[in-house]
Parts: structure tokens; sequence; C-alpha cells
């Protein structure tokens, strides 16, 4: 995957890159989120970095894929913010310090497999304190049939409702604040979640 990645970055336009997220321009402009320390994870293609920084935050940015940073670092410095832009991995992290303020994630966690969420969690979780808000983005639907053959012959397949309430729920309040469906081909819904660190689990 991160050979895809890479050659997607260096080479290609993600389909993806499409500007700040709307969910997330909402949460800063109507004053959900005030600016303070965040953290883009799988930071891509530096669109949400980039507003957030432009709105106060101290923000960093990371992903596993060196082609991505170096072309948040290229869309950083035209866009004149300062951002922290690290090359690390979100289920053996090395280098990003936290903890952080606001946390977002636009389209890593569902893209792992079962064993790698657990490892993003495990990883991610001490990047967190008592009053951490944290904005995730994923692709879910209930399974179709095939949905459950891809997950048996690849260890990989989409989430299903109730998965993130499951995995976070112990250490955050979950709050489901879209869901809807997609008619993009293979791609049957997506949802995006407020967390609110729990003090104490």
């Amino acid at each position: 995957m991160k050979l895809f990645y890479n050659l997607l970055y260096s080479r290609l336009r993600a389909p993806w890159d499409l500007g700040p997220r709307r969910e997330l321009v909402e949460a800063v402009e109507s004053g959900r989120i005030q600016p303070c320390r965040a953290i883009d994870l799988g930071c891509g293609t530096a669109n949400n970095a980039i507003f957030l920084a432009q709105h106060g935050f101290d923000v960093t940015g990371t992903d596993y894929s060196s082609a991505a940073i170096a072309l948040c670092r290229q869309r950083g410095t035209a866009a004149g913010v300062t951002v922290q832009w690290i090359e690390d991995d979100l289920t053996n992290l090395q280098h990003v310090r936290g903890p952080f303020d606001f946390l977002v994630d636009w389209g890593v966690y569902d893209d792992l497999s079962p064993t790698a969420r657990r490892a993003y969690l495990r990883n991610v979780l001490p990047m967190t304190h008592a009053r951490s808000q944290f904005l995730i983005y994923v692709h879910e639907w209930p399974y179709r049939w095939y949905d459950r053959l891809i997950l048996a012959l690849l260890r990989y397949g989409p989430m299903q409702p109730g998965e993130i309430e499951a995995n976070f729920g112990l250490h955050f309040h979950v709050e489901k604040i879209v869901a809807r469906q997609c008619d993009r081909g293979y791609l049957a819904g997506e949802a995006v979640y407020w967390l609110r660190r729990r003090a104490t689990p």
C-alpha cells in the first residue's frame, strides 16, 4: 500500500484532493473547536492541515508516504503556513509526540486491516489527553455477503456501523455527526464521528 500511495502522490492527483473537508470547516467556523494544538493523521494532500494552520491552529501533519509529505511541504510553503510535517506510521509511531488537543483522521483508520486498526488505536491513544477531541471519517455500511468474503480472503474490508463505538467507546464519548449512503461503485456508505476523550476509562 505504501508503494501505491507514493506513486499516487508523486505522479497523479488523488481523487480525494478536494480541499478541506466540509465537516472540518463547519467545526472551525462554528467555533465547535477553537485554535489549539492539532494533528492531521494521514495528512495526504495537506488540505485539512493547511486549513487549520490558516485558522490559528498549531498543526502537525503526519503520513507514512514520503511522497505525501513532500507534497504537503510544497503546498504548505505555497500557502505561507507553518506546519510540522512528519513522515511516520500510525500503527508504529516513532517520531510524532503528543499530546494533541484536536486530532483529525480523514480516511486512514478505515483503510487499515482489523489488526492494524488495533495497532493504530494503541499508538494514537497516547497522543490524547483528558480533553482531546477527535474528528474521524470512515467508510462504513452493513456488510453485504461479498464484503464478508473479501474480508475472509484479503483480511481487509470495510467497516460496519457500530465499529467506531465498539473500538473507541471505552476511551471517548462518541457522536456520529454524519451518516450518508454513497453511490460510488463498491463504496456504499460513509460516516463522520466527533469523539471527546473520557477523563477516565
